[in-house]
């Protein structure tokens, strides 16, 4: 949590802290485990026994693709988490029916609508002014207390994110601040993190807001008589809550053009040139480094500024806001700064006040014109200089800076952390106890060749899908809705893959396995970047064509093998673990980047055909039984032994 000071000096505190944290993960595991386990023994059985592989795998696809968009029906309506759970209680009561007894449907019946209840409990918060679910967090604004003390006492509102503090919506309007002197000191008056980038260019008539959250940054462009802003926000549910909370209501004035996207993707397809850009406080609300799909992770890279260094006028500069507690990310973001713009960047650190929030701030672009700024403002020279050598900022310049290929902008240096072997540990203590509670240790211990063809096509399959969405989200932007249609994408293109053995069973799994390869190899090697100027659908079908293709191959060869393995929901199971090996080996890419990710992908495909069965795939049998037939029966019966 960036807001919060989570660091400590005490080894045995942080040790303490580790484990608390482990063992709530490890509870967490356990009881997703038991809630999917019966779930994934259905599946099994029911793959064992319907006489259709390729239909069966292929409606259970489609299902899958229908629980996506409901995903973003439900998301985009902004739903509470009590809608969410009626929902899945509900596919989940026609599951019952189907497959339960009558008292195993009574008591899961009473336990999902428990569920619901508790869903209903957990969307309230006390207190609060209005609780939003956005495609991306919870939300919760509250009436800020001027009281209080620290960051709760700044603005006059203060939103929170995930039940942690994120924003604070402030009127620094020039009446109001007059009017409350006991609250913002004279001496910063005019010189808020909101004001400070338009103070450092002479005529600023243009400006770009990415990260524009509420409204704070808009707010300053117009205290400044800033005729065009652009302000750019990722999340629908705080623009809305700007509109309609934020005191000055920056977002009411025709002046400003709001834009509902990532900042990466605006970045790729505006025409527009500005004389002042500023990322407003833009990250995700974390240090953390334990995962690789960050929103904020590609807008800091290299090739990221760049490209926003192009988007600037004549004269234009550009000001980067950033809570860095960490020195390496400092050092970062300056050395990224440098490289791209040729200069060293001006900072300087601005504490918590009334007037904000504060941040490390750098400067750069037009130098001259902005010491220039500074030095024709006596009292702004001043303060800059007060807040340097009051809270000084040390950089080295040695941090490696973060790239499209390695963006991970909260990780010192390219390590794996310490704390994903912690987790793995888990998982395997995870593993363990579920394959003694289902009594498969004989069965673990002599897996043969098909179990491991699975799962090696599993984790393949894993890794590939992460870097689709990897790659997709540097030219398509980072949305939840990109995403969404990524995820639609792969499922596409297996069904595709299932109709096209069903129509040619007898396909040879060689030209297979090089078209697979050999779409890794060109994705490995082509810069998807360069499309990005392309417009929207166009770059959309291209870059989909191309991260998708090696999913329609993987797809061919894994329907091959499953119809003909003879015990299929033992390979379906192999295949899952497969996968959630897969899920860890990503975390390679914290070392090696994302692209390399590709080369893991053609080794683990090339050592799920050498443990291929000889065997060639069958045709689909008949028809499936039909309903009260003896075969059905059998079928029903086979369901309803689900523990």
């Amino acid at each position: 949590m960036i807001w919060q000071n989570a660091l400590s000096n005490s080894p045995e505190h942080t040790a303490i802290s580790v484990v608390e944290g482990l063992g709530l993960t490890l509870v967490l595991m356990i009881l997703i485990w038991d809630m999917f386990v019966p779930l994934g023994r259905l599946l099994g059985r029911l793959m064992e026994d319907h006489p259709r592989t390729i239909w069966a795998y292929s409606v259970n696809l489609a299902g899958s693709l229908a629980g996506i968009w409901l995903f973003v029906l439900l998301s985009a309506l902004g739903l509470p988490p009590v809608v969410w759970f009626a929902f899945a209680a509900a596919l989940l009561v026609g599951l019952m029916v189907v497959v339960e007894t009558d008292r195993q449907r009574t008591m899961n019946l009473a336990l999902a609508a428990g569920l619901v209840l508790l869903s209903w409990c957990a969307g309230r918060k006390p207190g609060s002014l209005e609780v939003c679910w956005s495609p991306y967090q919870k939300l919760v604004l509250y009436q800020a207390d001027p009281q209080a003390e620290g960051l709760n006492g700044i603005g006059d509102y203060q939103l929170n994110v995930n039940n942690t503090g994120y924003q604070a919506l402030i009127d620094l309007n020039e009446r109001h601040v007059t009017a409350h002197p006991e609250r913002y000191p004279e001496e910063l008056r005019g010189l808020s993190q909101y004001d400070l980038p338009f103070l450092f260019h002479p005529r600023p008539q243009t400006a770009l807001l990415v990260g524009a959250g509420t409204g704070n940054d808009a707010a300053g462009a117009l205290r400044h008589g800033v005729e065009q802003i652009t302000a750019v926000e990722i999340d629908p549910a705080i623009i809305a809550l700007g509109r309609r909370y934020h005191p000055e209501r920056p977002y009411d004035s025709p002046k400003v053009k709001l834009v509902n996207d990532d900042a990466r993707a605006f970045f790729a397809t505006t025409q527009d040139r500005f004389d002042v850009i500023v990322f407003g406080l833009l990250d995700s609300h974390t240090t953390t480094v334990m995962t690789n799909a960050r929103l904020d992770h590609y807008v800091y890279t290299e090739e990221s500024l760049a490209h926003a260094r192009s988007l600037l006028a004549d004269g234009g500069i550009m000001v980067l806001s950033f809570e860095a507690q960490k020195p390496y990310v400092a050092d970062r973001m300056a050395s990224v700064l440098r490289d791209a713009f040729g200069t060293e960047p001006i900072h300087f650190r601005v504490p918590p006040t009334p007037y904000g929030w504060g941040g490390l701030i750098f400067v750069v672009g037009n130098e001259a014109a902005v010491r220039h700024q500074i030095a024709a403002s006596p009292r702004l020279a001043a303060q800059i200089d007060r807040w340097q050598q009051e809270q000084p900022v040390t950089l080295s310049g040695t941090t490696r800076i973060a790239t499209d290929d390695w963006p991970y902008i909260y990780l010192d240096r390219p390590r794996i952390p310490f704390l994903y072997f912690l987790l793995t540990g888990l998982l395997a203590v995870l593993m363990v106890r579920g394959i003694a509670q289902m009594g498969l240790s004989e069965l673990a211990a002599n897996w043969d060749r098909a179990h491991w063809h699975f799962f090696f096509l599993g984790a393949a399959f894993m890794l590939l899908e992460v870097q689709n969405i990897s790659k997709a989200a540097v030219v398509l932007g980072n949305t939840w809705s990109v995403n969404a249609v990524i995820i639609s994408g792969i499922l596409a293109m297996v069904l595709l893959a299932n109709l096209l053995v069903a129509r040619w069973p007898s396909i040879p799994p060689w030209p297979v396995y090089i078209g697979l390869c050999g779409t890794c190899l060109v994705n490995y090697g082509l810069d998807l970047s360069q499309f990005a100027f392309l417009p929207y659908a166009t770059k959309a079908v291209i870059v989909g064509s191309l991260t998708s293709l090696p999913m329609l191959f993987s797809g061919i060869i894994f329907i091959q093998s499953f119809t003909s393995v003879t015990h299929k929901n033992q390979a379906l199971g192999a295949n899952l673990i497969g996968a959630l090996v897969g899920g860890l080996l990503q975390s390679v890419t914290f070392v090696t980047g994302i692209r390399a990710l590709l080369v893991i992908v053609i080794g683990l495909y090339l050592a799920a055909l050498v443990t291929r069965s000889r065997r060639s795939a069958v045709a689909e049998p008949g028809p499936a039984p039909k309903a009260g037939s003896p075969s059905s029966r059998r079928l029903r019966e086979r369901e309803s032994q689900v523990a």
